[in-house]
């Protein structure tokens, strides 16, 4: 049985970490800034994933995307899943060759599906996460693409259908209504999900406080909660998050902190 993960989303713009709102972007800091706001030697022993996600509503400009990934590669000793604008072969490649253990796939499920499946094909559907960003509208749970602007056919179980059906080996779900407000997950919205999906379910959109990764982490159907809110869980908020979930009796893999110190002390020398 898998164990259950924390994860921490860092949603990227242009050189800037950004906080987000119903989708709505507001600017934080750079990378400087998360340094002196996060002890990543801390807070990589408090997660178990790190998601990088490149929303720029601009022009992407992946050469900085890349090299602002490469350099969080070197502080966090963690499996890192990078995303945004994925849209071929090639800006698969780039995020791997950059560091990311895993690449996060959105709009390109619907759009560009044989490049979906040359990357499955190429890299194992273990390394490929599809996005599907939803929204609660009175015909029920929709996915949204392009940034959360344009709805597809179909609900969302359809979606996560035609999503496995390219072989992914994992799926985020991301609450659009829930994002950044901070108010807890969207737990009806696991409702409206096929039964016995094959592969890992990540949810987030709402987390604010260490009850929500709880709430979600309790439900059978949910292995990994994310959140992306830079404020709420600032300095060791993280870390007192994991502290709390593992009294509680959740099960999340049990880090040795010494022993992953040396890991990481051990390939900076190598390189």
């Amino acid at each position: 049985m898998l164990k259950k993960r924390i994860i921490f989303t860092l949603l990227y713009d242009e050189g800037s970490f950004m906080l987000s709102r119903n989708f709505r972007l507001q600017k934080v800091g750079g990378l400087d800034w998360l340094k002196r706001n996060y002890v990543f030697s801390r807070i990589t022993l408090a997660i178990d994933e790190l998601i990088v996600l490149d929303v720029s509503r601009g022009e992407r400009k992946i050469e900085a995307f890349t090299e602002c990934l490469a350099a969080l590669t070197e502080e966090c000793f963690i499996p890192i899943t990078a995303g945004g604008g994925v849209r071929s072969v090639e800006d698969a490649r780039r995020l791997f060759t950059s560091g990311a253990d895993k690449i996060v796939i959105n709009t390109a499920l619907f759009t560009r599906q044989d490049e979906v499946r040359k990357i499955v094909s190429l890299y194992g559907g273990q390394a490929v996460v599809a996005s599907l960003d939803v929204k609660l509208t009175s015909e029920g749970y929709e996915v949204r693409v392009k940034n959360g602007g344009h709805p597809v056919e179909g609900l969302l179980a359809k979606s996560i259908r035609m999503a496995l059906s390219l072989g992914v080996g994992e799926i985020y779900l991301y609450s659009i209504d829930r994002d950044g407000t901070g108010q807890g997950l969207d737990m009806e919205m696991l409702d409206a999900l096929p039964p016995d999906i094959p592969v890992p379910l990540i949810l987030t959109g709402g987390v604010g406080k260490s009850s929500h990764f709880l709430e979600g982490l309790r439900d059978g159907r949910v292995d990994a909660v994310a959140t992306a809110n830079l404020f709420n869980f600032v300095g060791d908020g993280l870390c007192r998050v994991r502290e709390e979930l593992l009294s509680e009796g959740v099960d999340l893999p049990c880090w040795n902190g010494e022993a992953s110190e040396s890991l990481r002390n051990i390939f900076r020398r190598a390189n």
